[in-house]
């Protein structure tokens, strides 16, 4: 039995209702990495308006992070468990209502509530359109086109989200938040159309309260406790005894989720190198991006003088890059295999922070920022979506959205992380900012920790070049109820194929 979607075999041309079911939960991921990036530029405009300090500021952004980062792994599991469509469909629809209040509230509480529920939202959308995408194509290079072409939206939304930002906030900050209302509307409706439904997992064992509770609490405390870091300093009794608590707390969870016949996250899926190397892969490459793009902005408006608009443009390249290589990037994984291109884009991505160090206030662009920002784009259009292929082959359907949730929540614990402590160094070494040069020297320390934790996703990866690549077969694509109906096909699968 195969999904209605899902071609029966890996040559067969796409239907027009597949593409259309693509290009929703395409749309999906691009309005996340919209909404992520056109923010930040806007920022400025929305306190002198709403009349707010910097602490305030933060939380617009803080608040999304928070409400994504924290509810993660219970979005990935109401979409194996509630039903991918259901789940997604629903998530969709709020975080187009979402969108229209917070263009149109006066107060920032209000903002930053709004915020958080679209975080909140795209906690339940990404890890149940990932899953939609990875029951629906078959493994091997169906579903690794699929992926390649559905990551490559996050990096083209992140881009676009920097120019567009610029160019709205030049008119009012509110059409920044109300951009993408319109676009998840016309995504839902679709969706609505096109979406296969898929039956909802049956719980035997009952649904695990106790899990979701104590791992979103732990997430969301976790989340804030990094965020709130920095200005309430790391080694503040505050912050100890929030990472105590967030201690305790996974602890709970850990054996709350050993013992349960339903569990939140099965543990035993990360008995597997290959699925480890992704997640903490995926926490190294976007911490990592996130710090970059922080620090770099800062940069280039604050000592170069540049626009909003001229900043964004500046890291176009590295959006175009992964854009253009939408198409073909899978391929290149089906010949290569995601091990090599990950150490691969982890070597390419330490080169260009590297390169960037020789930053000055003398602006090279030709010489410095633009072969970063090559290096940089080449970079995640190796990484993204390998990383994703690597975290979802050799699972089972009913598992998806789990090993969905975990990759999504790796990437917004990693960001939340290193952005904090990128932000700790700089601010710890630029006490005395006399002059611009002392602002750059206050810098380096930030671009340097980058480096090095870019660094270390490429040690962290470095040993699945030592795993023997399985031979390749065509697997077509099963649906949900199939897979987790027949629990056995899913033990006989081999070895290999998980690892």
């Amino acid at each position: 039995m195969t999904s209605p979607l899902t071609p029966s075999a890996p040559q067969e041309r796409w239907t027009p209702r597949l593409w259309g079911t693509l290009l929703v939960l395409c749309t999906a991921m691009f309005l996340d990495a919209l909404d992520v990036s056109m923010v930040g530029v806007a920022l400025p405009s929305i306190g002198t308006e709403l009349d707010l300090s910097t602490s305030s500021l933060q939380w617009i952004v803080s608040g999304y992070i928070l409400g994504y980062g924290g509810l993660l792994l219970l979005g990935g599991r109401a979409a194996d468990l509630l039903g991918r469509r259901r789940v997604f469909l629903v998530a969709l629809g709020v975080f187009a209502v979402a969108s229209v209040f917070g263009g149109l509230v006066d107060s920032g509480p209000l903002l930053i509530a709004s915020r958080f529920i679209k975080g909140l939202s795209a906690a339940f959308t990404a890890p149940a359109g990932l899953s939609i995408i990875t029951t629906t194509f078959a493994e091997g290079p169906v579903r690794n086109r699929a992926l390649s072409i559905y990551t490559t939206c996050a990096a083209t939304g992140f881009s676009m989200g920097l120019v567009l930002s610029g160019l709205l906030t030049e008119a009012s900050w509110r059409y920044t938040m109300l951009l993408p209302a319109p676009i998840a509307l016309l995504a839902l409706l679709a969706g609505i159309r096109l979406i296969p439904r898929s039956e909802r997992q049956k719980a035997g064992g009952g649904y695990d309260v106790p899990g979701a509770v104590t791992g979103t609490l732990s997430m969301l405390l976790l989340v804030f406790t990094v965020v709130q870091a920095p200005e309430a300093g790391w080694a503040s009794a505050r912050t100890l005894l929030s990472f105590l608590a967030v201690a305790a707390l996974l602890v709970l969870f850990v054996r709350i989720e050993l013992r349960s016949p339903s569990p939140l996250v099965r543990l035993g899926v990360l008995r597997s190198g290959s699925q480890v190397r992704a997640q903490l892969g995926a926490m190294a490459f976007f911490g990592s991006y996130v710090g970059f793009q922080f620090l770099v902005t800062q940069y280039m408006q604050s000592l170069l003088g540049w626009s909003a608009l001229q900043t964004a443009l500046a890291f176009l390249p590295a959006g175009a890059l992964v854009a253009l290589s939408a198409t073909g990037i899978g391929s290149v994984i089906d010949r290569f295999g995601t091990p090599r291109l990950i150490v691969l884009g982890f070597a390419s991505m330490v080169l260009g922070y590297a390169l960037f160090l020789r930053a000055d206030l003398d602006p090279q662009y030709a010489a410095v920022i633009l072969p970063s920002m090559l290096l940089i784009g080449a970079a995640c259009a190796l990484v993204f979506p390998s990383l994703n292929i690597q975290a979802t082959n050799g699972v089972a359907d009913h598992e998806q959205g789990m090993v969905s949730g975990l990759l999504n929540t790796s990437i917004q614990v990693g960001g939340a992380l290193f952005l904090a402590i990128v932000t700790a160094v700089v601010t710890a070494g630029g006490r005395q900012q006399d002059t611009p040069q002392q602002v750059l020297d206050s810098f380096r320390p930030g671009l340097v920790v980058v480096t090095l934790v870019a660094a270390a996703g490429l040690l962290l990866t470095l040993p699945g070049l030592r795993t023997r690549r399985p031979a390749h077969s065509v697997v077509v694509a099963r649906s949900a109820p199939e897979t987790a109906a027949d629990p056995a096909k899913t033990a006989a699968e081999p070895v290999a194929a998980r690892d």
